[in-house]
């Protein structure tokens, strides 16, 4: 990947974006591009965190497993996320595993060019206060999802989440085309495949929406929201 593709990536980054655009450029070179197909394991749990990564191209899990190989999904990732920066800042272990969902392409920036580039750009650390502030609340939330909902909830609130994000406005309703397996999508509400399935087959009869393989049909987003105790 050229360096000009490099710096105009970043500028798309909510971490990078406040550099004036000749840091990004002398940043660049220092920056190495990975490639990883379907399902291969960028980092695993417990890994020692070296390196931030920046998706380019493609799409990333986050997850947690237990000691019986329970999964929980903590977020999928698309261009231009910023994952990883957690462990790079004390040099510490991975809090959770990466993998690519799809054919991905990832930005990888060491820890010492990170902490160079930190004590050169005052302004990068406000950035990456935010960047932790989101992950603390997306960490929150989760978890009192979790106590106070119960898994059709989660799964009505994570839909409605990913039409904000993904989702095609059509006649009759919302467009969901999901990139994601429903064992993914179970691992992001904490629920088993068969429960999640059981769950949108409910909201399917109660005429919340319509499913199409890997297509959902939001019909009624008032009630999904309701569902959802939104």
């Amino acid at each position: 990947m050229r360096s000009d593709r490099i710096a105009a990536v970043l500028a798309e980054t909510s971490l990078f974006s406040d550099l004036d655009d000749g840091a990004r450029r002398a940043l660049a070179p220092e920056i190495v591009p990975r490639a990883y197909r379907k399902g291969d394991l960028i980092f695993s749990q417990g890994d020692r965190g070296e390196s931030l990564f920046i998706v380019a191209e493609g799409l990333v899990k986050l997850s947690l497993t237990s000691l019986e190989g329970a999964e929980m999904v903590l977020a999928t990732l698309r261009p231009p996320s910023v994952f990883g920066e957690l462990a790079l800042l004390d040099g510490g272990a991975r809090t959770a595993s990466a993998r690519a969902l799809q054919e991905t392409t990832l930005l990888a920036l060491t820890r010492p060019s990170f902490m160079r580039l930190l004590l050169d750009n005052p302004r990068l650390a406000d950035a990456l206060h935010r960047s932790l502030g989101t992950i603390i609340r997306r960490t929150l939330q989760q978890a009192s999802d979790l106590v106070f909902l119960d898994l059709p909830g989660r799964l009505a609130k994570l839909l409605l989440a990913l039409a904000q994000e993904e989702g095609k406005e059509i006649v009759g309703g919302v467009r969901l085309d999901l990139d994601v397996t429903q064992t993914t999508l179970a691992g992001m509400v904490g629920g088993s495949r068969p429960s999640v399935n059981q769950a949108l087959r409910a909201f399917q009869e109660r005429g919340l929406l319509e499913l199409r393989g890997r297509e959902i049909l939001i019909r009624d987003i008032e009630r999904l929201r309701r569902r959802a105790e939104l």
